[in-house]
């Protein structure tokens, strides 16, 4: 289903109305830092005294500790592990704002938001209605496959388990009642179409609410209780404008936190293991619901684990275990579950996170083994988890006689190829040595197999997915040297000293003038010349508030100054976009908006002296280079000089 872009203009609103400071407290403790500033513990890295500044005004956060920052959209990005148009949605929800989509929209694409919106609203209602039938005397059944599995009523309450009655007509009734009308009902996925009109999906089940990573309800996943029910054993709801099952994990909502801070998540098979994964104490556990664990679930896990670069190699400790974060699948031990996990040996290659498979010799899902064994069989389940490369090539053996020399062929055979399918280069000669142990045969033997089998599937010609090759060399030049240079993103400690009297006007100019241009005299500003600044990555955020040509508009009120500070990001490079935000969240020394006034009045007058003063230090050396029979040019220069003595006199005078 391919997804329609929002209207600039909406984003723009939703910028422009929502609160930072409203929903930054919502996860961080806020005290006052000074004129137009708050500060609190920064929720993206661990810390024991303030870095994290934002600046409610302008809409812009930043972390002096992490470097991180941007505006409300950013943060509900990071925050919630969402992707840029899922923040910008959340937001538009939370604040009333009607979205409109380009490119898409209701004809195939994403619907627009009061589609959206009517959506959540009904499967809220739904959720609500199910979780209070589970009470009632019809959901007796429902109540009993819950304790016989070990859950109580507390677990059936937190993670939203409900039951759908018998009858045909139940939530349509309570939907229409509502003022939901019939083809919003389709629409839901709640009811179904029938030869006599619409009827509920969900009947006589056990339902669990399928939650985005926000926390909406978008969809079900219901239980067949009954005998008399001809349906499949799970039915899930149908694909709509708000689930897609092939980018849903059920229980992501509880778990994205703790995935988050331990870069860790389990994946596991059904919602009743979900849920007696994270009783047990393993709170990143998560589920497919009712596909294969394909790649938009990868793109969903990486995005919250932060595994983020693709091309890059793991680095592993002493016990061959990733050092960037783990991703743990579980599956029965019998044949389906050893079949789902070399599908998953596919998908595995998508990440940078080290993947692992914990398989239960008896053949238990988690659900089973705690109620078996208890919760620490469920930890244990976890901890004795195998790497998925040994885990696929062990299971490409398994069938095989290693005692005989055809036996032991016949596995390299069927080995070598996996082994060949890992994308980490590096990884690839210690897994075929690995392989040459379990097979008793000659080291280079394998490690020929493999190459082989790396040719054979043009895996040395062309990378996988999402993996880079590097530039090729030209003749004659070094290694590297094809590449693009890697510019380092400046921090505003690496460009100024602290000790630096010169390099902090400069600074505490540009931070005035991003924060509060409305303090500011257009005479001032105006005067300031193109090149004001001597340190370079100063001057380049100078040159990048000139290019977007509405600096005097915000001074004189006319553009507020979010709006302008905006304008000024958008046109800026990545390299100097961190140190604008960086800089827009600058503490400065004034009590209070009058002081703030006059300390800005200052340091625009003190930065037209400096560069007055440079530009005069420069012409006087211009000057004795230049030769005085050289008489136009040694006018000229000379001209140029005494005009910049001018300056500096009435700039003096002014300030006497």
């Amino acid at each position: 289903m391919a997804q329609g872009l929002i209207r600039r203009a909406d984003v723009d609103q939703v910028r422009e109305r929502s609160r930072l400071d409203e929903i930054v407290a919502e996860h961080v403790t806020l005290r006052t830092a000074g004129i137009g500033s708050m500060k609190g513990l920064c929720p993206f890295h661990d810390e024991k005294t303030p870095s994290f500044h934002i600046r409610p005004q302008l809409g812009h956060w930043h972390c002096f500790g992490c470097g991180e920052g941007g505006d409300v959209i950013s943060f509900v990005q990071k925050i919630d592990h969402l992707s840029f148009v899922e923040a910008v949605e959340m937001l538009a929800g939370r604040y009333g704002i009607q979205l409109h989509y380009e490119d898409g929209g209701r004809g195939g694409g994403r619907p627009d938001f009061g589609t959206r919106r009517r959506l959540l609203d009904a499967h809220a209602i739904a959720e609500e209605y199910y979780r209070e039938q589970l009470s009632s005397p019809g959901a007796e059944v429902g109540r009993r496959f819950l304790t016989e599995r070990g859950f109580d009523r507390a677990a059936a309450e937190h993670f939203g388990v409900g039951f759908a009655p018998e009858g045909w007509d139940a939530i349509t009734r309570v939907l229409r009642g509502r003022g939901f009308t019939e083809p919003e009902l389709i629409a839901s996925g709640l009811v179904s179409q029938g030869q006599r009109g619409v009827y509920d999906r969900f009947r006589g089940r056990l339902v669990w609410p399928i939650r985005d990573i926000t926390g909406n309800t978008i969809g079900f996943g219901a239980r067949r209780l009954l005998e008399s029910d001809p349906g499949p054993k799970y039915l899930n709801t149908p694909e709509t404008a708000i689930y897609r099952k092939s980018s849903v994990l059920y229980g992501l909502d509880l778990a994205r936190k703790d995935i988050s801070s331990q870069h860790r998540v389990v994946v596991v098979e059904g919602y009743t293991d979900v849920m007696a994964a994270h009783l047990a104490g393993v709170t990143t556990a998560v589920a497919t619901c009712g596909t294969a664990f394909g790649s938009e679930h990868v793109k969903i896990v990486r995005r919250v684990m932060g595994d983020s670069n693709p091309s890059s190699g793991l680095r592993l400790n002493a016990d061959g275990r990733g050092m960037g974060g783990e991703v743990i699948f579980t599956f029965d031990g019998d044949a389906a579950g050893q079949k789902a996990a070399l599908r998953a040996f596919e998908e595995d290659q998508r990440f940078v996170a080290q993947t692992y498979v914990a398989v239960e010799p008896g053949g238990m899902d988690p659900c089973d083994l705690r109620l078996t064994k208890g919760d620490a069989a469920v930890l244990d389940l976890i901890d004795t988890r195998r790497p998925m490369f040994e885990f696929a090539i062990r299971s490409a053996i398994a069938a095989v006689d290693l005692d005989t020399v055809e036996g032991q062929v016949s596995a390299l055979r069927m080995a070598a190829p996996v082994v060949a399918r890992i994308r980490d280069r590096a990884m690839r000669p210690e897994y075929a040595r690995r392989l040459s142990g379990w097979l008793g045969m000659d080291e280079r033997t394998v490690l020929r197999a493999v190459h082989d089998a790396a040719r054979a599937e043009g895996r040395e010609a062309r990378p996988r997915p999402g993996e880079e090759r590097p530039a090729p060399q030209r003749a004659g030049e070094g290694e590297g040297a094809g590449e693009e240079p890697v510019i380092p993103v400046a921090r505003l400690s690496d460009v100024v000293s602290p000790r630096d009297p010169v390099g902090q006007v400069e600074v505490q100019s540009l931070a005035v003038m991003l924060q509060s241009p409305v303090l500011l005299s257009a005479q001032q500003v105006g005067a300031l010349p193109d090149d004001a600044f001597h340190v370079p990555a100063l001057q380049g955020v100078w040159d990048v508030m000139l290019a977007a040509g509405t600096l005097l508009d915000a001074v004189e009120g006319t553009l507020s100054p979010a709006r302008y500070l905006d304008q000024v990001l958008e046109i800026a490079g990545e390299t100097v976009r961190p140190l604008i935000v960086e800089i827009t969240n600058l503490g400065l020394p004034a009590r209070d908006e009058q002081d703030l006034a006059r300390l800005a009045a200052s340091l625009l007058d003190r930065l037209s002296e400096l560069s007055i003063t440079r530009e005069y230090s420069v012409l006087k050396q211009r000057l004795q280079r230049t030769d005085p029979a050289d008489g136009e040019r040694y006018q000229e220069i000379l001209t140029r000089l005494a005009q910049v003595q001018d300056k500096r006199r009435s700039l003096r005078t002014a300030d006497d």
